[in-house]
C-alpha cells in the first residue's frame, strides 16, 4: 500500500520549465484533433489540451470510456506507466474489508493464457477452491472450518501443478521494467511500471490482457502473504495511530469505518466470489485510466493503447454514496500503545480535494509547516520546544484530513506538545503571521514542482490524482493560479471554520509489553512454482522482437566540466538546461569517524544565527529567496549544500557563506540540543528498524566499537562548549574540498560568482587521515538477537566477502537479478509464492561503496514468529543450493541489458555518479562492464560465484523478535545464540 503522504504538492502541480514542443504548445483550444500523417485512412483521435499546461499533456477518452493521459518527457528512453482504477477500500463491502487490496495482489497472477500450462484442468480445480472458500466463510464450527481448509490446501496443491508462478513478473523483468508494483488506497488501486520506451507496444498488449479478466490462482499462498502484511501493520505503531485517527474523524464514512488492509476476521474469511464480483464491477474501462509520462510519440501511443485496451467492454459502475459525517462537537480522544517512542497526533476533517476550502487548506498547511520557515518550523522545531513536530494535509475525494503531530522532549508531557501545536493553529486563525509568508509559500510551490516535474513518476502521478478525484485536467492545471490568489483573509476564515475543538487526538503511549494482535498462521503446504514451465502466451510474447535501444554511458571527461577556483579548489560542473534551479555542494573527505564533535557541530548550526540575522531570521531569509542550505556529515565526508532559484544565487551564497564564517554561539540552544540528542537516542532504542538495520548490522560488521556507536557520551555532550562547536563550523571551509555545481549558468559565470562569493583562507588545510574501523572476520556462525515485543520475527543473514573488485561487479549484478532482487527472483518465488513464509524476502550481494572495503551478502526475511523454523530452513537451502532455472537466468540477463540500454544518468546525478566511481578507484561508468558482460556470462559462472562467495560461508544471523515467541532451539542450529542488550549495540 502506498504510504500516506500529503497530496498538496501533487495537487498543485505547476512549474515554469520551458516547453520543448513549440508546435504543440501553441495550441490554444481545449480540444483538438490529431490528424494522421502517414495513412489518412487511419482513425483520428480527439484529445484535450490545456493552455499553459507545464506537462503539455494530451488527454484522450476512448470509445469505451477509458481515460488516457500522455505527456512527452525525454529524459531517458523510458516511460513511467500508471494504470489507475477508481475504486479502493472505501468500495469494499462492509462484510469483506480488505477486498480491494487483496484483489490488487490477484491481478498479478496472470490470465486464462498467461501463467497456466493447462487452463481447462486448472480451472476445474480453481472452481472447487472457490466453492470451498464460500463454505469456509459461512461455517462457524471450528473443527469443520479446519477440515474445509485442509481440503482447500490439498486442492490448491493440485491446481498449482497446472500454474506457472510469476510469469507476469518474469516478462516485466525480462523487458527491463522497473518498479513493477501496485498500491491500494481508500479510493484507488494503481498499478505501476517503469518500462523501456521500445517495449511500449508489448507492455500495452500484456496489460490489456491482464485487465480483461481475473484468474485467482495461487490464492491461498498469496492470502498468507497478505496475512503477513497485516501482521507487519500490527507491529507498526505509526500505522496504528493512522487508523485510530481516521476512525475518530470518520465514524460513518468508509475512510474510518474500514481499513485498506481489512480486519483480521475478514482476512480469515475471504471470498473469491466477492473478489470476482468487485473486479467485474469496478475494473471496467470507463472506471480506469492509463497515465504515461516519458519518451513517447503521442499519435503512435494512443493508437497502440486503443488497439488493445479499446477491446475492453464498458459497464455501469456502482454509484458510491458519500456518508455525511456529523460535525465533531468536542475533541475525540484515542490512545494507542506499543513499544515505540511516545508521540501525539491531532487530526481535523476538511472537505474533499475539489473544494476551494481544501485548496486554502494547502496554504494553511504550508504556513504552519514547510520544512524551513513555517510557524511549526520556527516556533517549535527551531526553538527546540519539542523534540520534533510537523503538519501536513492529505486531500482525498470525499473529505480531506489535516494532521499535526509531535514528539516530546525529555520530561515533557504529550499534553504539553498538544498545547504547543494548537497554539500555532491559533496564530493562523488570528492572522498573526507575517505578510511575506504567503508569497514565499507560493514561490516554494513553484520551486518544488519544478523539481517534481523533472521526474516521470511525479508527472504520471499528477494524472492519477486528477483522475481519481474526478477533476478535469483544465481545473487541475489551473489550481496553481487559484492557489496564488489566496489571501490572508481567506486563510483566517477557513482556519476559523475548520480548526476548532473539533479535532481527534491520538496519544501514542510507550508500553514495551503491550498485547499485540495477530493473524494466526493457517496450515499451508508449499505449492510448486513450476519455474521451468512456460505458458503458450509467455513463449509467444518472449519470441516477439522489440526495436533495439543502444546504451549511453557517462563519459566523465566530456559530461563533466572541470575548472579550478581560487586556491586550486576543484569545480565539477554540469549545466541545467531545463529550468532555473541550481544545486551547489562543498564536499570534504572527513567525517564523524575522526571526530564525533563534527556531527554535533553540524547539528548545532541549524539552531544558530550569524552576525546579521538571528537563527529564525536566517531561515526566513533563505525561504524568501527560494533557497535552502544544509550541512550534513557521514563517517568520512561532509556535505555543505545550497540549492534553489539561480536568479538569487549571489544573494543566497552571501547569506550562506556568512553563516559558515560567522555563526553566533548560543548557550541555551546548545543545552536544548544536547537534551534533544539524549531523548532521540533513547527513542532510537525503541525503533525496531534502527535496532536491526543499523545497530545490529554495524555490531556484526565491526564489533561494539563501530561507526554507529561513534558518539559522545552523555558526560562529554554536556561538557561541550558553544565556542568549541562554532570553531569547528568555521573550520569547515578551511579544509581542502571540492565544489560541485548543477545549474543553468555557463562555466565562466559560475566560476566568477564562486571566486567572489566563496570565502576561503589563502591556504587550505589538508583533511586528516580517515579513521578506518576494521571489519571483523565472520569466522564461525553466530546468532545475535534483540528482544522486541512484536508479532513477526525479522532476520538478516550477513556474510562478509572479498574487498571490492570491479571485475566481480557484472557477475554480482547478474546474481542479484537472478537470485534475490525482485518479484521474479528465486528467493521471492520460493519463500513467498511457493511456501508463503513472508510478505517480504530478498537477498543481495552488495559490492562495497569504497575501495579497499569488503563486499557483503545480506539476506532478509520477515515472518510470523511461529514460522521461523521453516523460514530459516527455506532461506538457508536457497543460499547453499541455488536452483537452476534456465528461463529465469535468460530473463535475468535480458533484464540487465534492457535496463542499462534504457537508463540515462543525467543532471546532477552525473556528478554524484562520478563521486561514487572515484571512491571505488574508477574513472569510467562501471555499467559498461555489466552491459558488455551480461550476454556472455553462463549459469556455470554464476554458480561458481555462488559456491565461492555464498554457499557455506559463515554467517552472522541477526534477529529481532519477542523472547516469548522466538524459537531458540531452532536458532541454536545455526550458531551460538547470544542475546544483545541495547546498550551493547547502541554504545550508550
Amino acid at each position: 500500500m502506498k504510504k500516506g503522504m500529503s497530496l498538496f504538492l501533487i495537487a498543485l502541480a505547476f512549474t515554469f520549465t520551458q516547453c520543448k514542443n513549440e508546435a504543440y504548445q501553441a495550441q490554444s483550444t481545449t480540444a483538438a484533433t490529431a490528424t494522421a500523417t502517414a495513412e489518412p485512412a487511419q482513425k483520428e483521435y480527439k484529445y484535450e489540451t490545456v493552455p499553459n499546461d507545464p506537462l503539455n499533456a494530451r488527454i484522450y477518452t476512448l470509445e469505451n470510456g477509458l481515460k488516457v493521459y500522455l505527456t512527452d518527457y525525454e529524459d531517458a528512453p523510458r516511460i513511467q506507466t500508471y494504470i489507475a482504477v477508481r475504486a479502493g477500500s472505501k468500495n469494499d463491502p462492509a462484510n469483506a474489508t480488505g477486498l480491494a487490496h487483496y484483489l490488487e495482489h490477484m491481478v498479478f497472477k496472470g490470465t486464462t493464457q498467461l501463467g497456466t500450462q493447462n487452463w481447462e484442468k486448472e480451472k476445474a480445480e480453481l472452481d472447487k477452491i472457490e466453492a470451498l472458500y464460500e463454505q469456509h466463510r459461512n461455517t462457524t464450527d471450528a473443527a469443520v472450518r479446519k477440515k474445509i481448509y485442509h481440503q482447500i490446501d490439498s486442492i490448491s496443491g493440485v491446481a498449482a501443478t497446472f500454474a506457472v508462478a510469476n510469469e507476469y513478473d518474469k516478462i516485466l523483468g525480462a523487458i527491463g521494467a522497473k518498479g513493477t508494483n501496485a498500491y491500494t488506497s481508500v479510493e484507488q488501486t494503481v498499478y505501476t511500471n517503469d518500462i523501456p520506451a521500445n517495449q511500449l507496444e508489448r507492455w500495452v498488449a500484456l496489460e490489456a490482457d491482464r485487465f480483461g479478466e481475473l484468474v485467482p490462482r495461487l490464492f491461498h499462498t498469496e492470502l498468507e502473504a497478505v496475512y503477513e502484511e497485516k501482521n507487519r501493520s500490527l507491529d507498526n505503531d505509526g500505522w496504528k495511530m493512522y487508523e485510530a485517527l481516521n476512525s475518530g474523524l470518520f465514524p460513518t464514512h468508509q475512510y474510518g469505518t474500514q481499513t485498506t488492509i481489512g480486519t483480521i476476521e475478514h482476512l480469515k474469511n475471504p471470498s473469491i466470489t466477492e473478489i470476482k464480483k468487485y473486479f467485474d464491477q469496478y475494473y471496467v474501462p470507463n472506471n480506469m485510466a492509463v497515465a504515461l509520462s516519458g519518451d513517447i510519440d503521442f499519435d503512435e501511443t494512443i493508437r497502440i493503447i486503443d488497439a488493445h485496451f479499446g477491446k475492453l467492454k464498458n459497464k455501469p459502475v456502482p454509484a458510491f454514496t458519500v456518508a455525511q459525517e456529523k460535525p465533531i462537537a468536542q475533541p475525540v480522544v484515542k490512545e494507542v500503545v506499543g513499544p515505540s517512542a511516545e508521540s501525539i497526533a491531532i487530526g481535523y476533517r476538511f472537505p474533499g480535494m475539489s473544494s476551494r476550502d481544501a485548496l486554502v487548506l494547502s496554504m494553511i498547511s504550508n504556513i504552519l509547516y514547510n520544512g524551513q520557515a513555517g510557524l511549526i518550523d520556527l516556533n517549535l522545531n527551531q526553538q527546540q520546544k519539542v523534540l520534533q513536530a510537523y503538519g501536513y494535509d492529505n486531500q482525498m475525494k470525499d473529505y480531506s484530513v489535516f494532521r499535526l503531530g509531535g514528539s516530546p522532549r525529555q520530561g515533557q508531557s504529550l499534553d504539553e506538545v498538544k498545547k504547543l501545536l494548537l497554539a500555532q493553529v491559533e496564530i493562523v486563525k488570528q492572522g498573526k503571521f507575517e505578510d511575506w509568508l504567503i508569497p514565499a509559500v507560493v514561490n516554494d510551490y513553484k520551486i518544488t514542482l519544478m523539481q517534481e516535474y523533472e521526474n516521470n513518476n511525479n508527472r504520471a502521478d499528477a494524472f492519477v490524482t486528477a483522475f481519481v478525484n474526478d477533476m478535469d485536467w483544465k481545473t487541475y492545471v489551473n489550481r496553481p493560479e487559484e492557489f496564488a490568489k489566496i489571501t490572508k483573509q481567506d486563510v483566517m476564515e477557513v482556519a476559523s471554520k475548520y480548526l476548532n475543538d473539533n479535532y481527534v487526538l491520538v496519544y501514542k503511549r510507550t508500553d514495551k509489553n503491550a498485547e499485540v494482535a495477530k493473524v494466526e498462521k493457517p496450515t499451508i503446504t508449499p505449492v510448486p512454482v513450476n519455474r521451468d514451465a512456460q505458458s503458450a502466451y509467455y513463449k509467444a510474447f518472449m519470441a516477439a522482437d522489440a526495436p533495439a535501444l543502444s546504451p549511453v554511458f557517462v563519459d566523465y571527461k566530456t559530461d563533466i566540466k572541470e575548472e579550478k577556483l581560487k586556491n586550486d579548489i576543484p569545480l565539477l560542473y554540469t549545466q541545467n538546461k531545463e529550468n532555473g534551479l541550481f544545486q551547489l555542494y562543498y564536499i570534504l573527505d572527513m567525517g564523524t569517524n575522526n571526530d564525533p564533535k563534527l556531527g554535533m557541530a553540524v547539528n548545532y548550526l541549524r539552531y544558530l544565527g550569524n552576525d546579521k540575522f538571528s537563527a529564525e531570521e536566517l531561515k526566513k531569509e533563505f525561504f524568501k529567496l527560494g533557497t535552502s542550505f544544509n550541512v550534513s556529515t557521514s563517517g568520512d565526508q561532509v556535505y555543505v549544500t545550497l540549492s534553489g532559484l539561480d536568479e538569487n544565487f549571489e544573494e543566497a551564497l552571501a547569506l550562506f557563506e556568512n553563516t559558515l564564517q560567522n555563526p553566533k554561539p548560543d548557550q541555551e540552544a546548545l543545552k536544548d540540543m544536547v537534551d534533544g540528542v539524549l531523548k532521540s537516542r533513547a527513542d532510537a532504542k525503541l525503533n525496531k528498524s534502527v535496532i536491526l538495520n543499523q545497530a545490529l548490522v554495524n555490531f556484526a560488521k565491526y564489533g561494539p566499537k563501530n561507526p554507529f556507536t561513534t558518539n559522545l557520551t552523555e558526560k562529554q555532550l554536556k561538557a561541550v562548549k558553544p565556542q568549541e562547536l562554532v570553531s569547528i563550523i568555521k573550520s569547515i571551509p578551511t579544509y581542502e574540498h571540492r565544489v560541485l555545481y548543477y545549474g543553468p549558468r555557463e562555466t565562466p559565470a559560475i566560476v566568477a560568482a564562486l571566486n567572489t562569493g566563496h570565502q576561503v583562507p589563502a591556504k587550505l588545510k589538508a583533511v586528516p587521515a580517515e579513521k578506518v574501523y576494521a571489519e571483523l572476520e565472520i569466522k564461525k556462525p553466530a546468532v545475535y538477537w534483540v528482544d522486541y515485543n512484536m508479532v513477526q520475527a525479522e532476520l538478516l543473514f550477513l556474510t562478509k566477502s572479498l574487498p571490492y573488485d570491479k571485475t566481480m561487479v557484472p557477475t554480482a549484478r547478474l546474481y542479484n537479478e537472478y537470485f534475490g532482487g525482485g518479484m521474479s527472483s528465486i528467493v521471492f518465488q520460493e519463500l513467498r509464492e511457493s511456501k508463503a513464509l513472508a510478505y517480504s524476502a530478498y537477498s543481495a550481494y552488495s559490492t562495497a561503496t569504497k575501495k579497499d572495503r569488503s563486499n557483503y551478502n545480506l539476506s532478509y526475511i520477515g515472518t510470523q514468529a511461529d514460522k521461523l523454523p521453516e523460514a530459516m530452513v527455506g532461506m538457508q537451502e536457497l543460499l547453499n543450493n541455488m536452483p537452476l532455472a534456465d528461463e529465469n537466468f535468460a530473463n535475468a540477463k535480458a533484464s540487465l541489458r534492457n535496463s542499462i540500454s534504457s537508463e540515462r544518468i543525467t543532471k546532477s546525478s552525473i556528478l554524484f555518479d562520478y563521486e561514487r566511481a572515484k571512491r571505488l578507484g574508477l574513472d569510467y561508468d562501471i555499467r559498461r562492464d555489466v552491459y558488455e558482460s551480461a550476454n556472455s556470462l553462463t549459469f556455470s559462472q554464476l554458480q561458481e560465484f555462488q559456491q565461492k562467495y555464498i554457499k557455506g560461508q559463515p554467517q552472522a544471523i541477526l534477529v529481532i523478535g519477542s523472547k516469548d515467541r522466538l524459537n531458540f532451539k531452532e536458532l541454536a542450529k545455526y550458531g551460538q545464540v547470544k542475546q544483545l542488550q541495547l546498550e551493547e549495540i547502541f554504545g550508550y
